[in-house]
């Protein structure tokens, strides 16, 4: 049946001209070959022998030699042919040597009677069947009288050696022949398999999915409610162009689909194609640049002529960054093959007729360095945001990956997506695929909620590592992770502490992980400051506790330093800057862009952008060392039950701290989220 809105059949669309044969063909086609040679050659072997000769025994051939019935023999090895001077079909004991159907002179089979067995319906008589020629095998024992008896009765004899066989002398003259043949072959396979077909060699490599294979449809996708609601109005257009014709709407040519990786563009794309029933061009734009200048311009206008074949239909170009980046950028110039290849593109979205129903989808998470002849109105109309998903839709996707696994009923997927804020589609089906995994580790037949705990930790912490076993090294650890978890407790604003631990993971020694109240998009000025503070007391807590700093906040400081320096010079947080943007985010991430353009920022401003950095930091660790200070005996307590458990939970940490805790860490089967919420330790 034809799809909805479909004009042609797919039967009609353009075949892929680069058809290649599956490898597992050529074998098959190799023995074929290797047997019709074999049976061509005994063919050859027979017709030039004559009829089949009959196989009789050393005594037959011996008794046959002295009646004087043999004319002429032809001994090879421990073989003997030869010819009857009269014709046998019996043997001595009346044995016949074999038997065919009786015929008469226009070979039409008799019976008994001599009638037709056409006519009588009876079965074919039958008559011994005479045999000229015989082969025998000789004694293993040589017999000294064959060759007297032989020449007494008058038999001509002929000696041949073993390696004169008419077969092997066949395979010996054509085997240089095939092999030859052969290695001329396999040399063409490989040289089109690496650099394709020298006719073929500028048409597109895009994987077309037609109607006919399983669909993704809008239901396979969760989480993205936004994104698909302005994609319906693509799939309905796919489906009933003529509608937006009448009214003189122009058809979009292209949508671009904008979002952090994992997030399901791909995915998304495919679903329209399903949801619209038409024929689906995925290909990413990496393969339309080659080595030599034009292959990518030909390409794309042989990918764009099967699309406009196989109308409706859609383009998919993923990651189009690699040939839509910005033209002429950095101290290098442009890439001519790139460049030629974007520029076929553009011409290309700009060929489009007005009834073609043909719309190009691309994906990138790079926006900010597409060209902007590529954005403008009229090629990629519309820009839609696939991002990471919220709390319901992350319980969404669960659901999706989880299905056909066998859950327990302990298994809380709505706990397992408020604990996985900044989780994207890809991240949430590679834990529901380490659960399982984990599951089957541990010889059981349901996954349990232990599992997708245990799978959290694996992805979010790393893979656990064995207990730390020098002792002073486990104390600094243990007073390291202690002050983290100490301050989170004690400062207001801060995300509440979920758990402390002094099990290396990964390759941090410690981890302090603390889980947020929900999903988050803006922060405060005191929510980032409570950050600064949280991240600085592991080295404000070996400074007072051991006395000595360590190596150990080299990964804390480095996010204090991003911290501050974005609150000044991006968000505007600082009283001595004010609010200004002074940020490189929205910059070309061109090499030479910077030194070619300069900097919106005279030098002055950059040393005011470092003092007040600093200032931030300075006034954060002060603060951060008399608060470990005057709680130092509550550190020294959360850092000894450490040392003796090795894991503390969110809970005791508060009632060690002496404040109230949070109602989001007072479930203990909740893993912390991975966004802003892991304090790697030492490393």
């Amino acid at each position: 049946m034809q799809p909805p809105g479909q004009d042609k059949q797919p039967n009609n669309q353009t075949p892929d001209p680069r058809f290649k044969i599956p490898r597992w063909v050529w074998p098959v086609i190799w023995i074929v070959l290797i047997i019709w040679a074999f049976t061509r050659v005994q063919d050859m072997v027979s017709t030039a022998t004559g009829e089949q000769p009959v196989n009789i025994p050393y005594s037959l051939f011996h008794q046959q030699v002295e009646n004087k019935n043999v004319k002429d023999v032809v001994i090879q090895g421990s073989q003997a042919r030869g010819t009857f001077v009269t014709g046998l079909d019996t043997l001595p004991d009346n044995t016949k040597l074999g038997t065919r159907d009786k015929v008469d002179a226009n070979g039409q089979t008799l019976d008994e009677d001599g009638q037709l067995t056409r006519v009588s319906g009876k079965p074919a008589a039958q008559v011994p069947i005479t045999y000229s020629t015989f082969v025998t095998q000789l004694l293993p024992i040589e017999d000294p009288t064959l060759a007297t008896l032989l020449v007494q009765n008058g038999v001509k004899v002929t000696s041949q050696s073993n390696d004169s066989s008419p077969l092997l002398y066949i395979l010996i003259q054509f085997a240089p022949f095939i092999l030859i043949l052969g290695f001329f072959l396999w040399s063409a396979r490989r040289a089109q398999g690496q650099m394709g077909n020298v006719f073929g060699f500028g048409r597109t490599q895009a994987r077309e999915y037609t109607v006919e294979r399983p669909q993704v449809t809008f239901g396979d996708v969760a989480g993205q409610d936004a994104a698909k609601a302005e994609l319906v109005e693509i799939v309905d257009f796919l489906k009933e162009p003529d509608k937006y014709i009448a009214l003189g709407a122009r058809i979009p040519r292209g949508v671009l689909l904008v979002g952090p990786p994992g997030t399901g563009k791909t995915l998304m794309a495919r679903a329209v194609a399903g949801e619209a029933s038409v024929a689906f061009f995925s290909i990413s734009a990496s393969e339309f640049v080659e080595m030599f200048v034009g292959v990518g311009a030909s390409r794309v206008r042989d990918l764009f002529k099967r699309a406009k074949d196989a109308a409706p239909s859609i383009v998919f170009v993923d990651e189009i960054d690699a040939v839509g980046r910005q033209r002429g950028t950095g101290m290098g110039g442009g890439n001519d093959e790139r460049e030629q290849t974007l520029n076929q593109m553009l011409s290309e979205m700009d060929g489009f007729d007005q009834t073609e129903s043909v719309i190009v989808m691309a994906a990138t998470n790079r926006p900010d360095v597409l060209d902007p002849a590529l954005l403008r109105p009229g090629r990629f109309d519309r820009q839609v945001t696939v991002g990471l998903p919220d709390r319901t839709g992350r319980e969404n996707i669960l659901k999706i990956h989880t299905k056909g696994k066998p859950l327990d009923s302990d298994v809380n997927l709505s706990d397992m997506a408020k604990a996985t804020i900044g989780f994207s589609g890809a991240d949430l089906s590679n834990l529901a695929n380490e659960a399982a995994l984990t599951a089957a580790r541990r010889n059981v037949k349901r996954i349990s909620q232990r599992d997708f705990l245990n799978a959290f930790d694996r992805i979010v912490l790393g893979t656990e590592s064995p207990p730390l076993s020098n002792e002073q090294e486990r104390r600094v650890v243990a007073y390291h992770e202690g002050g983290h978890a100490i301050v989170g407790a004690l400062t207001p604003h801060a995300n509440p502490v979920f758990k402390v631990t002094i099990v290396p993971r990964g390759q941090a020694l410690g981890v302090t992980a603390s889980l947020p109240d929900d999903d988050r998009r803006n922060y405060s000025k005191e929510f980032l400051i409570a950050q600064i503070y949280m991240l600085l007391g592991g080295r404000a807590a070996e400074e007072v506790a051991i006395g000595e700093i360590t190596t150990g906040a080299s990964n804390d400081l480095r996010r204090v330093t991003d911290i501050a320096h974005r609150m000044v010079a991006e968000f505007g947080m600082s009283e001595n800057i004010g609010p200004l943007n002074f940020g490189d985010n929205e910059r070309q991430p061109f090499l030479g862009y910077s030194l070619a353009q300069g900097r919106n920022y005279s030098e002055a401003t950059s040393g005011r952008i470092d003092a007040e950095v600093r200032h931030i930091v300075d006034e954060a660790y002060a603060h951060t060392l008399e608060l470990i200070r005057n709680n130092k005996d509550k550190l020294d307590i959360l850092a000894k039950e450490l040392l003796e458990n090795e894991i503390v939970e969110g809970k005791r940490v508060y009632e060690i701290a002496g404040t109230l805790p949070a109602p989001e860490v007072e479930d203990p089967t909740l893993p912390p989220t991975p966004q802003q919420g892991i304090i790697a330790g030492p490393a």
